[in-house]
């Protein structure tokens, strides 16, 4: 939970909100940065023409998105990626939908208001799942708006991607260090099966026996299976070690 979100949260929603536009197919009209003319002209009190929604600033943009819909959501006070979630599902369909949606899937009373019980209901959550889950919910709900012809494909490239960066936003790109942690423990695996090997210690000190006997060492009285049954008891004795110590540093890591 970070105030700080709420610059790299209204990044993505203005990547997708765009710039100006009057689509005759559009209810919200004139719109720039997905402020529409109507909600501008609630903002300063007044009657705005096109020509003020076109010249609106990214200042007074960000002021907006942040007093009408992430101040609403309790933006601050939510997880990182679920804020995006929540955010963007606001601007899209309206603060109290987007909470409503929510309240939904923690079973908790639905009146669209993010209150202590909404908050406290996160308690505990799976993160990753919630997030998956709002963005599905909101696919459902945008797939049967009567401008869904229109506007649909948009909408579900939008929820995707808004769904792809609060997932990441989450902390859920983690798990891409599994596999290189796999690869080091199956290469300590190997090494500690070919070491464990009754066959290998036994041919290598017959090896060593040959290679010092060329030499003109007596080596007559070694015992290479006695030798190899001492190694290996070594060997087992210096894996434990080593295991250990690999698995407390190999979790430290991860944690």
């Amino acid at each position: 939970m970070a105030a700080e979100n709420f610059d790299a949260a209204l990044k993505h929603v203005l990547r997708h909100e765009g710039g100006y536009a009057d689509h005759p197919s559009d209810p919200g009209g004139a719109t720039m940065m997905g402020i529409t003319r109507a909600t501008l002209a609630e903002w300063r009190r007044r009657a705005v023409s096109k020509d003020e929604v076109r010249a609106l600033s990214r200042q007074e943009a960000g002021e907006i998105y942040r007093a009408r819909y992430w101040n609403v959501v309790s933006g601050d006070a939510l997880p990182a990626g679920l804020d995006l979630v929540l955010f963007d599902h606001a601007v899209n369909s309206g603060p109290g939908r987007a909470v409503r949606t929510l309240q939904g899937l923690l079973a908790v009373e639905i009146d669209g208001r993010m209150g202590p019980r909404t908050l406290a209901a996160l308690e505990g959550q799976e993160l990753p799942s919630l997030i998956r889950d709002m963005c599905q919910a909101r696919r459902n709900f945008l797939r049967n708006l009567p401008t869904a012809p229109v506007f649909g494909r948009g909408w579900m490239r939008r929820v995707d991607a808004i769904e792809r960066a609060s997932l990441k936003m989450a902390g859920e790109g983690m798990i891409e260090t599994a596999p290189k942690f796999q690869e080091k423990e199956t290469s300590m695996n190997l090494t500690k099966n070919i070491l464990e090997s009754r066959t290998v210690w036994a041919n290598t000190i017959g090896l060593a026996s040959i290679a010092l006997s060329i030499f003109g060492f007596k080596t007559g009285e070694i015992e290479p299976n006695l030798i190899a049954d001492k190694a290996l008891e070594a060997v087992a004795a210096v894996s434990f070690i080593a295991s250990t110590l690999f698995r407390v540093l190999a979790t430290k890591k991860l944690a």
